[in-house]
């Protein structure tokens, strides 16, 4: 089954495994309209994710199309998202000083300071990073879409430094594996922020993409604009940013204790 090809490597095998353990649990390659109804039902009466269930739909969708099965399943609504348990400034500067190399020491600045997801820093090449001016080009980001993102001074230093240590060409990938200098992995940059989160005893779970959280939570409460993070995280839409404000409610009150009239 061929997904469209605007999708991410990602996002396609995340339906893929979704359909395969449809199938399998339905018990057939060739479900009948009932069967996938039943199944898309169970789901949801055994409390799975609204991701999950949506995205189990979508795959099924296409596929039962392909099979010559037209099927149109509802979606189940999500309720509206916080983001829990950030990253403080200080959890982060303490994660930095529990690295062990210039090649730690980087991932974790760039996961921190760019907000850039897993895939797209696994994909980064040296020849992406303007060092001169600190920005990263991400290429084929979220829904194969190039972006800008970008980086302090701070940041820039550590990766030179980092390629000082660690020397590679300009089409290289910017971070590879130790062993065989193969593209570095979405398991393996979870396993690496796991550990140095461990090294410094943060009991929170802490994942790549709970940095990209952080950063827009931490800018909203130093006063960053929604338009500007918006177009940091490079959200196509201001919806997917307001999560951050219902995440931050002291940014809130901090504005509008700034702003209130004075009556008396």
């Amino acid at each position: 089954m061929t997904m469209t090809t605007s999708l991410s490597k990602t996002t396609i095998e995340g339906y893929r495994r979704s359909l395969r353990m449809a199938l399998r649990q339905i018990g057939s390659c060739m479900p009948s309209v009932d069967e996938v109804r039943r199944y898309m039902l169970g789901l949801r009466e055994n409390g799975y994710s609204p991701s999950h269930v949506n995205n189990t739909s979508l795959a099924l969708e296409k596929y039962m199309g392909f099979i010559g099965r037209e099927i149109k399943l509802p979606r189940v609504k999500r309720a509206k998202s916080i983001v829990n348990d950030i990253l403080t400034e200080g959890e982060i500067a303490r994660m930095l000083a529990a690295t062990k190399n210039s090649r730690e020491k980087v991932i974790i600045a760039i996961l921190a300071y760019s907000g850039i997801r897993n895939r797209e820093l696994c994909n980064l090449r040296v020849g992406d990073v303007d060092m001169d001016n600190g920005i990263l080009r991400v290429i084929g980001g979220k829904g194969g879409k190039n972006r800008l993102a970008y980086i302090p001074r701070e940041c820039v230093k550590l990766i030179s430094d980092y390629l000082k240590d660690y020397p590679r060409e300009e089409d290289d990938y910017l971070i590879t594996t130790l062993v065989n200098g193969q593209q570095y992995g979405g398991g393996d940059l979870r396993k690496l922020v796991r550990t140095i989160a461990g090294r410094v005893g943060i009991a929170k779970r802490v994942y790549p993409h709970l940095f990209r959280h952080s950063l827009a939570c931490n800018l909203l409460a130093r006063g960053a604009s929604l338009m500007t993070i918006q177009m940091l995280l490079g959200h196509e839409h201001l919806q997917s940013t307001l999560i951050y404000v219902r995440s931050t409610p002291q940014r809130v009150q901090n504005e509008y204790v700034y702003f209130v009239p004075s009556y008396l």
